[in-house]
Protein backbone atom coordinates (compact mmCIF):
# COMPACT_ATOMS: atom_id res chain seq x y z
CA UNK A 1 0.00 0.00 0.00
CA UNK A 2 2.74 2.43 0.95
CA UNK A 3 4.44 1.55 -2.55
CA UNK A 4 1.15 2.59 -4.40
CA UNK A 5 0.36 5.66 -2.55
CA UNK A 6 4.17 6.61 -3.03
CA UNK A 7 3.34 6.05 -6.92
CA UNK A 8 0.46 7.87 -6.94
CA UNK A 9 2.47 10.64 -5.06
CA UNK A 10 4.36 10.69 -7.95
CA UNK A 11 2.07 10.70 -10.61
CA UNK A 12 -0.01 13.64 -8.89
CA UNK A 13 3.16 15.82 -8.43
CA UNK A 14 4.04 14.51 -12.51
CA UNK A 15 0.72 16.25 -13.60
CA UNK A 16 1.07 19.31 -11.17
CA UNK A 17 3.95 20.08 -13.22
CA UNK A 18 2.35 19.18 -16.31
CA UNK A 19 -0.62 21.74 -15.63
CA UNK A 20 2.23 24.55 -14.55
CA UNK A 21 3.69 24.01 -17.28
CA UNK A 22 0.35 24.38 -20.13
CA UNK A 23 -0.01 27.25 -17.65
CA UNK A 24 2.78 28.92 -18.74
CA UNK A 25 2.44 28.47 -22.33
CA UNK A 26 -1.30 28.80 -22.03
CA UNK A 27 -0.90 32.63 -20.07
CA UNK A 28 2.21 33.65 -21.56
CA UNK A 29 -0.19 36.16 -23.72
CA UNK A 30 -1.69 37.40 -20.83
CA UNK A 31 2.00 39.33 -19.84
CA UNK A 32 3.15 39.92 -23.08
CA UNK A 33 0.03 40.18 -25.81
CA UNK A 34 -0.17 44.08 -25.73
CA UNK A 35 3.48 44.79 -26.24
CA UNK A 36 4.10 42.42 -28.58
CA UNK A 37 0.82 44.12 -30.56
CA UNK A 38 1.91 47.42 -30.20
CA UNK A 39 5.67 46.25 -31.26
CA UNK A 40 7.33 47.68 -27.66
CA UNK A 41 8.90 44.44 -27.45
CA UNK A 42 9.80 41.51 -29.52
CA UNK A 43 8.33 38.27 -29.35
CA UNK A 44 11.51 36.45 -28.46
CA UNK A 45 12.27 39.75 -25.87
CA UNK A 46 8.85 39.22 -25.01
CA UNK A 47 8.95 35.85 -23.89
CA UNK A 48 12.42 35.82 -22.25
CA UNK A 49 10.94 38.92 -19.93
CA UNK A 50 8.02 37.22 -18.97
CA UNK A 51 9.31 33.98 -18.12
CA UNK A 52 11.59 35.56 -16.02
CA UNK A 53 9.36 37.91 -14.15
CA UNK A 54 6.92 35.05 -13.34
CA UNK A 55 9.78 32.75 -11.70
CA UNK A 56 10.15 36.05 -9.28
CA UNK A 57 6.67 36.50 -8.95
CA UNK A 58 6.37 33.06 -7.92
CA UNK A 59 8.70 33.37 -4.98
CA UNK A 60 6.67 36.21 -3.71
CA UNK A 61 4.23 34.52 -1.20
CA UNK A 62 1.90 31.62 -0.42
CA UNK A 63 -1.33 33.03 0.37
CA UNK A 64 -2.90 31.68 -2.97
CA UNK A 65 -1.61 28.17 -2.71
CA UNK A 66 -2.61 27.64 1.26
CA UNK A 67 -6.21 28.88 -0.33
CA UNK A 68 -6.03 25.98 -3.06
CA UNK A 69 -4.39 24.08 -0.70
CA UNK A 70 -6.83 23.80 2.38
CA UNK A 71 -10.00 26.72 1.47
CA UNK A 72 -11.88 25.06 -1.43
CA UNK A 73 -12.54 21.66 0.09
CA UNK A 74 -11.61 18.82 2.27
CA UNK A 75 -10.07 15.66 0.68
CA UNK A 76 -9.55 11.92 2.05
CA UNK A 77 -5.83 10.34 2.55
CA UNK A 78 -4.42 8.40 1.28
CA UNK A 79 -5.07 6.59 -1.96
CA UNK A 80 -8.44 7.82 -2.58
CA UNK A 81 -6.75 11.47 -1.91
CA UNK A 82 -4.47 11.25 -4.38
CA UNK A 83 -7.03 10.12 -6.68
CA UNK A 84 -8.94 13.66 -6.35
CA UNK A 85 -6.26 15.74 -6.53
CA UNK A 86 -4.98 13.69 -10.34
CA UNK A 87 -8.28 14.05 -11.45
CA UNK A 88 -8.82 18.14 -10.74
CA UNK A 89 -5.48 18.04 -12.40
CA UNK A 90 -6.64 16.66 -15.81
CA UNK A 91 -9.60 18.26 -15.67
CA UNK A 92 -7.56 21.64 -15.54
CA UNK A 93 -4.99 20.06 -18.42
CA UNK A 94 -7.74 19.07 -20.68
CA UNK A 95 -9.57 22.01 -20.63
CA UNK A 96 -6.45 24.51 -21.19
CA UNK A 97 -5.86 22.09 -23.84
CA UNK A 98 -9.01 22.37 -25.73
CA UNK A 99 -8.91 26.39 -25.24
CA UNK A 100 -5.81 26.69 -26.15
CA UNK A 101 -5.91 24.66 -29.57
CA UNK A 102 -8.89 26.78 -30.46
CA UNK A 103 -7.12 30.21 -29.42
CA UNK A 104 -9.72 30.82 -26.70
CA UNK A 105 -8.27 32.50 -23.97
CA UNK A 106 -9.84 31.09 -21.05
CA UNK A 107 -8.76 31.14 -17.19
CA UNK A 108 -6.21 28.59 -16.43
CA UNK A 109 -7.29 29.41 -12.61
CA UNK A 110 -10.72 28.07 -12.64
CA UNK A 111 -9.89 25.26 -14.83
CA UNK A 112 -8.00 24.29 -11.96
CA UNK A 113 -10.61 25.05 -9.63
CA UNK A 114 -13.36 23.84 -11.72
CA UNK A 115 -11.68 20.33 -11.78
CA UNK A 116 -10.96 20.27 -7.83
CA UNK A 117 -14.68 20.99 -7.10
CA UNK A 118 -15.98 18.05 -9.60
CA UNK A 119 -13.40 15.89 -8.21
CA UNK A 120 -14.40 16.43 -4.73
CA UNK A 121 -17.86 16.05 -5.19
CA UNK A 122 -17.75 12.98 -7.66
CA UNK A 123 -15.63 11.55 -4.88
CA UNK A 124 -17.12 12.75 -1.29
CA UNK A 125 -20.29 14.57 -2.19
CA UNK A 126 -21.04 18.48 -1.88
CA UNK A 127 -20.65 18.26 1.87
CA UNK A 128 -16.88 17.83 1.62
CA UNK A 129 -17.03 21.46 -0.65
CA UNK A 130 -15.75 24.94 2.00
CA UNK A 131 -18.86 26.76 0.41
CA UNK A 132 -17.44 29.67 2.59
CA UNK A 133 -14.01 29.47 0.83
CA UNK A 134 -15.53 28.95 -2.72
CA UNK A 135 -17.39 31.81 -2.32
CA UNK A 136 -15.12 34.38 -0.77
CA UNK A 137 -12.24 33.11 -2.04
CA UNK A 138 -13.43 32.01 -5.51
CA UNK A 139 -16.99 33.46 -6.85
CA UNK A 140 -16.51 36.79 -5.38
CA UNK A 141 -13.02 37.74 -7.42
CA UNK A 142 -14.76 35.59 -10.60
CA UNK A 143 -17.41 38.70 -10.58
CA UNK A 144 -15.45 41.45 -8.92
CA UNK A 145 -12.41 40.97 -10.80
CA UNK A 146 -13.57 41.30 -14.83
CA UNK A 147 -15.99 44.34 -13.20
CA UNK A 148 -12.66 46.11 -11.80
CA UNK A 149 -10.49 45.46 -14.94
CA UNK A 150 -13.17 47.20 -17.33
CA UNK A 151 -13.90 50.15 -14.90
CA UNK A 152 -10.58 50.78 -13.95
CA UNK A 153 -8.73 50.21 -17.15
CA UNK A 154 -11.33 52.91 -18.69
CA UNK A 155 -11.15 55.54 -15.71
CA UNK A 156 -7.05 54.74 -15.96
CA UNK A 157 -7.12 55.23 -20.07
CA UNK A 158 -9.43 58.27 -19.43
CA UNK A 159 -6.58 59.87 -17.08
CA UNK A 160 -4.02 59.19 -19.26
CA UNK A 161 -6.01 60.75 -22.55
CA UNK A 162 -6.85 63.70 -20.82
CA UNK A 163 -3.15 64.53 -19.64
CA UNK A 164 -1.65 63.71 -22.76
CA UNK A 165 -3.79 65.14 -25.09
CA UNK A 166 -1.83 67.46 -26.45
CA UNK A 167 1.01 65.61 -26.87
CA UNK A 168 2.65 64.46 -30.53
CA UNK A 169 1.20 60.99 -31.59
CA UNK A 170 4.53 60.02 -32.66
CA UNK A 171 6.17 60.96 -29.65
CA UNK A 172 3.34 59.89 -27.20
CA UNK A 173 3.77 55.59 -29.05
CA UNK A 174 7.92 55.88 -28.25
CA UNK A 175 7.54 57.28 -24.87
CA UNK A 176 4.93 54.50 -23.79
CA UNK A 177 6.07 52.04 -25.86
CA UNK A 178 9.42 52.11 -23.78
CA UNK A 179 6.88 52.04 -20.45
CA UNK A 180 5.14 49.38 -21.55
CA UNK A 181 8.48 47.28 -20.95
CA UNK A 182 7.86 48.00 -17.53
CA UNK A 183 4.31 47.13 -17.37
CA UNK A 184 4.63 44.46 -19.15
CA UNK A 185 7.68 43.04 -16.52
CA UNK A 186 4.46 44.18 -13.62
CA UNK A 187 2.22 41.88 -15.56
CA UNK A 188 4.11 39.13 -15.54
CA UNK A 189 5.26 39.66 -11.88
CA UNK A 190 1.86 39.66 -11.17
CA UNK A 191 1.10 36.38 -12.86
CA UNK A 192 3.97 34.59 -11.39
CA UNK A 193 2.22 36.09 -7.76
CA UNK A 194 -0.89 34.26 -8.87
CA UNK A 195 -1.24 31.42 -10.59
CA UNK A 196 2.11 29.41 -10.38
CA UNK A 197 1.03 29.29 -6.17
CA UNK A 198 -1.99 27.53 -7.59
CA UNK A 199 -0.01 24.48 -8.86
CA UNK A 200 1.92 24.90 -5.38
CA UNK A 201 -1.30 24.97 -3.69
CA UNK A 202 -2.24 21.78 -5.55
CA UNK A 203 0.63 19.70 -4.90
CA UNK A 204 0.84 20.82 -0.99
CA UNK A 205 -2.53 18.93 -1.47
CA UNK A 206 -0.79 15.95 -2.68
CA UNK A 207 1.57 16.14 0.09
CA UNK A 208 -0.86 16.37 2.77
CA UNK A 209 -3.45 13.20 1.30
CA UNK A 210 -0.32 11.56 0.96
CA UNK A 211 0.37 11.91 5.35
CA UNK A 212 3.69 13.19 3.54
CA UNK A 213 3.30 16.45 5.34
CA UNK A 214 1.45 17.99 7.69
CA UNK A 215 1.20 21.86 7.34
CA UNK A 216 -0.45 23.90 4.80
CA UNK A 217 2.43 25.88 4.80
CA UNK A 218 4.03 25.42 1.19
CA UNK A 219 7.52 23.70 1.06
CA UNK A 220 10.60 24.91 -0.45
CA UNK A 221 11.42 22.60 -2.82
CA UNK A 222 7.47 22.91 -4.01
CA UNK A 223 7.99 26.30 -4.44
CA UNK A 224 10.81 26.31 -6.65
CA UNK A 225 9.48 23.44 -8.50
CA UNK A 226 6.31 25.22 -9.36
CA UNK A 227 7.93 28.67 -10.43
CA UNK A 228 10.03 26.51 -12.80
CA UNK A 229 7.88 24.94 -14.43
CA UNK A 230 5.63 27.59 -14.95
CA UNK A 231 8.87 29.71 -16.51
CA UNK A 232 9.68 27.20 -18.40
CA UNK A 233 5.66 27.09 -19.90
CA UNK A 234 5.70 30.41 -20.24
CA UNK A 235 9.46 30.55 -22.54
CA UNK A 236 7.18 28.02 -24.84
CA UNK A 237 4.78 30.45 -25.56
CA UNK A 238 1.42 30.59 -26.57
CA UNK A 239 0.72 32.23 -29.51
CA UNK A 240 -2.72 31.58 -30.53
CA UNK A 241 -3.96 33.12 -27.83
CA UNK A 242 -1.74 35.69 -28.07
CA UNK A 243 -3.06 36.52 -31.43
CA UNK A 244 -5.90 36.92 -29.57
CA UNK A 245 -5.46 39.05 -26.66
CA UNK A 246 -3.24 41.15 -28.83
CA UNK A 247 -4.98 41.88 -31.65
CA UNK A 248 -8.60 40.45 -32.61
CA UNK A 249 -10.26 42.15 -29.29
CA UNK A 250 -9.10 45.62 -30.04
CA UNK A 251 -6.76 47.43 -31.87
CA UNK A 252 -4.02 48.62 -29.25
CA UNK A 253 -1.54 51.53 -29.18
CA UNK A 254 1.44 51.73 -26.69
CA UNK A 255 -0.83 54.02 -24.60
CA UNK A 256 -3.61 51.59 -24.31
CA UNK A 257 -1.42 48.60 -23.79
CA UNK A 258 0.44 50.25 -20.65
CA UNK A 259 -2.76 51.01 -19.56
CA UNK A 260 -4.27 47.63 -19.94
CA UNK A 261 -1.12 46.09 -18.30
CA UNK A 262 -1.11 48.39 -15.36
CA UNK A 263 -4.09 47.87 -14.28
CA UNK A 264 -3.84 44.24 -14.77
CA UNK A 265 -1.47 43.71 -13.11
CA UNK A 266 -2.27 46.24 -9.67
CA UNK A 267 -5.59 44.43 -9.73
CA UNK A 268 -4.03 40.81 -9.38
CA UNK A 269 -1.02 41.17 -7.54
CA UNK A 270 -3.66 42.98 -4.39
CA UNK A 271 -5.30 39.99 -5.09
CA UNK A 272 -2.40 37.12 -4.52
CA UNK A 273 -1.50 39.74 -1.21
CA UNK A 274 -5.03 38.36 0.10
CA UNK A 275 -4.99 34.66 -0.97
CA UNK A 276 -7.87 34.96 -3.52
CA UNK A 277 -6.91 32.82 -6.89
CA UNK A 278 -8.22 35.31 -9.47
CA UNK A 279 -7.94 34.33 -13.38
CA UNK A 280 -5.14 36.81 -14.98
CA UNK A 281 -7.01 36.10 -18.22
CA UNK A 282 -10.35 37.45 -16.81
CA UNK A 283 -8.28 40.32 -15.69
CA UNK A 284 -6.37 41.63 -18.16
CA UNK A 285 -9.22 40.65 -21.10
CA UNK A 286 -11.38 43.26 -18.97
CA UNK A 287 -8.71 45.50 -18.67
CA UNK A 288 -8.20 45.76 -22.66
CA UNK A 289 -12.05 45.86 -23.32
CA UNK A 290 -12.21 48.36 -20.45
CA UNK A 291 -9.09 50.74 -22.13
CA UNK A 292 -10.29 50.27 -25.68
CA UNK A 293 -13.82 51.33 -25.05
CA UNK A 294 -12.67 54.81 -23.71
CA UNK A 295 -12.07 55.64 -27.57
CA UNK A 296 -15.31 54.56 -28.42
CA UNK A 297 -17.17 51.57 -27.83
CA UNK A 298 -17.28 50.29 -31.56
CA UNK A 299 -13.71 49.84 -31.13
CA UNK A 300 -13.89 47.08 -29.06
CA UNK A 301 -14.85 43.60 -31.07
CA UNK A 302 -17.38 42.78 -29.17
CA UNK A 303 -18.46 39.42 -31.11
CA UNK A 304 -14.69 38.08 -30.22
CA UNK A 305 -15.30 39.13 -26.37
CA UNK A 306 -17.97 38.04 -26.29
CA UNK A 307 -16.83 34.22 -27.49
CA UNK A 308 -14.05 35.07 -24.60
CA UNK A 309 -16.54 35.33 -22.15
CA UNK A 310 -18.90 32.07 -22.84
CA UNK A 311 -15.11 30.25 -22.55
CA UNK A 312 -15.45 32.07 -18.60
CA UNK A 313 -18.56 30.96 -18.09
CA UNK A 314 -18.19 27.61 -19.19
CA UNK A 315 -14.20 26.62 -17.33
CA UNK A 316 -15.79 25.71 -13.69
CA UNK A 317 -18.30 23.31 -14.96
CA UNK A 318 -16.48 21.69 -18.12
CA UNK A 319 -13.51 21.00 -16.20
CA UNK A 320 -15.38 19.95 -13.38
CA UNK A 321 -16.76 17.62 -15.74
CA UNK A 322 -13.87 16.08 -16.99
CA UNK A 323 -12.37 15.52 -13.87
CA UNK A 324 -15.47 13.55 -12.98
CA UNK A 325 -14.91 11.30 -15.55
CA UNK A 326 -11.42 11.29 -14.34
CA UNK A 327 -12.02 10.04 -11.29
CA UNK A 328 -14.69 7.47 -12.33
CA UNK A 329 -11.67 6.12 -14.57
CA UNK A 330 -8.96 6.32 -11.46
CA UNK A 331 -11.01 5.34 -8.20
CA UNK A 332 -11.71 1.63 -10.67
CA UNK A 333 -7.70 2.03 -11.08
CA UNK A 334 -6.57 2.67 -7.42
Amino acid sequence: MIENLTGLLIVVMVLAVVFDYINGFHDTANAIATSVSTRALKPEHAILLSAVANFAGALTGTAVAKTIASGIATTPEGAAGQAIVAAALIGGIVWNLITWRMGIPSSSSHALIGGLIGAVVAASGTQALNMDGITQKVLVPLVSSPVLGVLIGFFFMVVLLNLFQRAQPRRLNERFRRLQILSAAFMAFSHGSNDAQKTMGIMTLALVSANMWHSTEVPLPVILVAATAISFGTMAGGWRIIRTMGQRVVKLDPIHGFAAETTAAAIIFSASHFGMPVSTTHVISSAIMGVGSSDRLSAVRWGVAGNIIIAWILTIPASGAVAWLAWEILSRIV
